[in-house]
């Protein structure tokens, strides 16, 4: 019998990206396992941690990458972001710079992943709003106006962390749907057209594992 963490019905690949410092591993480590780390000390290399989650009626497991260090040296590879069907673009509400980049951030999302992938922006470090140099109206609309999703969270009181990555895997789980969805339409309505058929279904095949 396997454990409840090998029962599942979805993978989902998210990718968390962003300036050096905004929060990326922490924001990782309190989703996947409740901790903080105070020590900001940058790790070098790609990791990912995975939590389990129910979405609807079915069991989600999500895999999260982080960057861990390699933007510094701009070498995040196409790899990290190839079958990726979420991201968090996430910046530091502290420092206007790490908002300023946002849109460099996006323009390598875009040109390494999906076009179809689900993207929210995270403005992180609320606990830090004293100290606030983004205000949050901005942001939003700068989502708003680029079709991402938005949230505010603090990985050090965890406000808002476990509500940003469930909106996000929700948003996955019913594009996925809606994309199975309409690839039996398409293969009824085109029957009659095998090549015209299958074009349309690797056009629309889901970037995800359905196991």
């Amino acid at each position: 019998m396997g454990s409840s963490e090998e029962d599942y019905n979805f993978v989902f690949k998210v990718v968390l990206i962003g300036e050096s410092g905004v929060g990326k591993t922490n924001l990782l480590s309190r989703f996947t396992r409740n901790e903080f780390n105070h020590d900001s000390r940058t790790t070098i290399g790609v990791e990912f941690s995975t939590r389990t989650i129910l979405v609807g009626n079915a069991v989600v497991k999500a895999q999260i990458w982080d960057t861990a260090g390699l933007e510094r040296y701009r070498a995040i590879t196409s790899a990290y972001y190839r079958g990726a069907v979420g991201a968090l673009v996430v910046f530091d509400i502290t420092k206007h710079q790490t908002y300023d980049v946002v849109e460099r951030w996006l323009k390598e999302l875009y040109d390494h992943a999906e076009a179809s992938i689900v993207v929210m922006l995270v403005g992180n470090k609320t606990d830090l709003a004293q100290a606030r140099e983004v205000p949050m109206e901005e942001a939003k609309m700068f989502a708003d106006n680029n079709g991402l999703l938005f949230v505010e969270t603090s990985a050090l009181d965890s406000t808002n962390v476990e509500e940003a990555f469930e909106t996000i895997l929700k948003e996955i789980f019913y594009k996925v749907q809606k994309q199975r969805s309409s690839q039996t339409n398409t293969v009824s309505l085109a029957s009659e057209n095998p090549a015209s058929t299958a074009a349309a279904q690797a056009e629309r095949r889901p970037c995800c594992v359905a196991l």
